[in-house]
């Protein structure tokens, strides 16, 4: 019997090498490209989130016959915009009058929370922002360099934003032919299936999306009725920060409720442990009912995965991480839920 050049035991070895270069390669190329392809893949969630609304607008009865896709999704997005200016009239009034007027009585609210923490043994004397800004631990002097960095964050931050919304949108527009040829990898018997799980992520990450704006105003709204109930001034800037902070998985509503905190230690001590009371509860309220159970019924993820996503996510790749655990937590059970059965059928 004659040996095959497979069986070559230095050609299986220049095949192994071969390969586990091309193999290494390849994790190291998405390693320098693990921004990118983050962005693209919250591009992909934001495209499969509002892909039923895109769909519902072109088949209503009021829409114009063939209405083009690209049409309905400037729909949307028109839509989208025309809330937040509408928001931003409602909101922006007040909230400037009592955030000009936060800033103006900044001074002699420091001034205040340094006597109460001078009174109680907890500092020497009454320090200036310089002062406080040189001695905190971590921080640098160079004023120059913090604003430019803070400055090029932000602009970073509106790219990446523009950037989702334009890759987005054209996800969206082209969507059909992306599920085509992602159905044309599979064999002919199983494209009904790929397209019906297709259809099931659509739906799980679009209800993950409603979660979240859910989320954010039952938060934002309880902030705003508790602050103003407890007599917290301010409480319109505190209630929406509280709400925008919702947005960010486990350490949004911590971060958020800071400065109510800090308000409310200006206006008495009692206020102050009263507002940390009530954001306490309320994140208590948030992190084990409202999440679990709006994640649950919206998409339908049990609220022992959501928490756990939520931790691996958060540890992973931080807040980014934390914010997209819940939708690619649904993602995977939609890929066990059809990778089972086959299984056992084998």
């Amino acid at each position: 019997m004659t040996n095959s050049h497979s069986d070559d035991p230095r050609a299986l070895i220049r095949y192994a090498l071969v390969g586990g270069a091309l193999t290494v390669a390849l994790f190291w190329t998405l390693l320098l490209a693990h921004e990118t392809l983050l962005l693209i893949y919250v591009a992909a969630l934001v495209a499969i989130g509002l892909s039923p609304i895109v769909n519902w607008i072109q088949r209503h009865p009021r829409t114009p016959r063939n209405m083009p896709r690209w049409s309905a999704i400037l729909v949307i997005y028109l839509l989208f915009l025309g809330i937040l200016i509408a928001v931003a009239m409602l909101v922006l009034p007040p909230l400037i009058d009592q955030a000009r007027e936060l800033w103006s009585q900044m001074p002699t609210l420091i001034q205040r929370g340094q006597q109460w923490l001078i009174e109680r043994g907890l500092l020497n004397r009454e320090l200036s922002v310089q002062e406080a800004v040189e001695q905190a631990p971590g921080t640098k002097t160079d004023a120059v360099g913090t604003i430019v960095g803070a400055i090029w964050s932000v602009v970073g931050g509106i790219f990446g934003l523009v950037t989702i919304l334009i890759l987005a949108f054209y996800l969206m527009v082209d969507s059909e032919n992306i599920v085509t040829a992602f159905q044309r990898l599979f064999p002919r018997g199983k494209r009904r299936r790929v397209r019906e799980a297709c259809e099931s992520v659509t739906t799980k990450v679009s209800a993950w999306l409603g979660g979240q704006l859910l989320l954010a105003g039952i938060i934002g709204g309880s902030a705003a009725v508790g602050l103003w109930l407890m007599g917290v001034p301010y409480f319109y800037v505190l209630a929406l920060v509280a709400g925008v902070g919702e947005m960010i998985p486990l350490v949004g509503p911590l971060l958020s409720a800071i400065p109510a905190v800090i308000v409310g230690f200006t206006v008495s001590p009692q206020m102050g442990v009263g507002v940390a009371i009530f954001f306490f509860i309320q994140q208590q309220v948030e992190n084990h009912l409202l999440v679990p159970k709006v994640m649950e019924r919206q998409v339908g993820v049990s609220a022992v995965v959501v928490i756990v996503a939520l931790l691996i996510g958060g540890s992973l790749l931080g807040i980014v991480g934390a914010i997209l655990a819940v939708p690619t937590a649904a993602i995977l059970q939609v890929l066990i839920q059809e990778l089972v059965p086959e299984t056992k059928s084998d």
